[in-house]
């Protein structure tokens, strides 16, 4: 080696005699995780269509409400309007939210029934219109005629698959060409634009919608998935709402709201709350003013991994992709997101017209979010 005259730690680092010092590790910063898809697992099964369906059912509804405006004599109007007549019969027993009495229904025309107060012994109340009525069971007379038969139609639900694609290319010199950090350059990016598909899957998930035209057979509009915030229509809270805790905070008595409100209401089992970084430290805070340390601790834990409350156990998931106003409560049994058949994440290979090799990262995608009324979603919470 030539002498330079220089002490070795005072060498430039430019000089030619010197060795680059470059990890063989790429670091990557952008988020990339998917703990949604993560949570919810790997289909069984495959979609079929480009218009993947499934069947919904319901019991016949035990209870409704009074639609009558011209309630005169509220604690003795033997005859009122409701909102659908058909779900009562000669017989049932009701009564109405949050009251002690007990009504008979001796008659129903229509969206009429008419009602005998005060039954089994109990002190009249007042009935107003918009109250709840609940319909306990039928007290069927001994050697009746059988009743008319009586059910609910299934219906049929579903969501478009959404292809999900990105470009590769890589010319021929840099494959040939040796790489600090990476073996193949055509494999890198095949790796690169895999994650990056997969992340937006999630976000599609969460916040997808699909156009309002039939994509159908359709060169001009694009196949876009319904994602779960736009399939919630049922159990949707905000502050504000009646009945809804006060306050824009994030707290347990709205969870506990939500968690009530889906129980009473489906026999939904959820087990999974979705939220953002900033609702997720909300949740971690319910429990930092019980917390206690002692001298010989040495590290410091809030964080709240699993709520369990009356109405059920959840794993609680923080998501980039949620919007941070928002809390998602989630049945995850009738949640599931299938490929189309052969059509999975793949790279497919193209032809080259140059000096380069080129190809397509692909997969096509569908949600089955089965029963929306299973899953609840809580919009309009301060993030500040």
């Amino acid at each position: 080696m030539a002498f330079t005259g220089k002490a070795t730690y005072s060498a430039g680092t430019n000089l030619p005699e010197l060795a680059e010092d470059v990890s063989d590790l790429v670091g990557i910063i952008s988020p990339v995780e998917t703990s949604l898809l993560d949570a919810i697992g790997d289909p069984m099964r495959e979609a079929r269509s480009t218009y993947h369906e499934w069947l919904e059912d319901s019991l016949v509804p035990n209870k409704d409400a009074i639609s009558d405006s011209s309630i005169s004599d509220p604690d003795g109007e033997t005859s009122f309007d409701v909102a659908n007549g058909d779900r009562f019969r000669a017989g049932d027993q009701i009564q109405g939210a949050d009251a002690e009495e007990l009504m008979l229904v001796t008659g129903v025309s229509g969206s009429t029934i008419t009602v005998v107060h005060g039954y089994a012994g109990t002190t009249p109340e007042n009935i107003a219109n918009g109250q709840v009525i609940h319909i306990l069971g039928n007290a069927a007379l001994e050697g009746d005629d059988k009743p008319a038969a009586r059910f609910t139609n299934r219906v049929r639900c579903g969501n478009y698959t959404q292809i999900f694609t990105a470009g590769v290319e890589v010319s021929g010199t840099n494959i040939a060409a040796s790489h600090l950090g990476i073996s193949d350059e055509m494999d890198y990016q095949k790796g690169e634009r895999l994650r990056e598909l997969v992340r937006d899957l999630e976000n599609t998930i969460v916040n997808g919608g699909q156009p309002s035209a039939n994509p159908q057979d359709s060169a001009s509009v694009r196949r876009s998935m319904k994602g779960i915030v736009q399939s919630i229509a049922t159990n949707v809270y905000r502050p504000g709402d009646s009945g809804f805790p006060s306050g824009t905070g994030l707290d347990e008595a709205k969870i506990n709201y939500a968690l009530r409100q889906i129980w009473e209401n489906s026999s939904g089992n959820v087990d999974l709350i979705v939220v953002g970084g900033f609702q997720k430290r909300k949740i971690n805070s319910f429990l930092s003013a019980s917390r206690s340390f002692g001298p010989a601790d040495k590290a410091y834990t809030d964080m709240v991994s699993v709520y369990e409350s009356d109405f059920g156990v959840c794993k609680i998931i923080a998501s980039r992709w949620l919007p941070q106003d928002a809390v998602l409560f989630l049945d995850s049994s009738r949640i599931s997101v299938l490929p189309l058949a052969g059509r999975s994440f793949h790279f497919k290979p193209l032809a080259s017209s140059g000096d380069y090799e080129c190809g397509q990262l692909i997969g096509e995608y569908t949600l089955e979010f089965k029963n929306e009324a299973a899953h609840g979603l809580i919009r309009d919470l301060a993030t500040s």
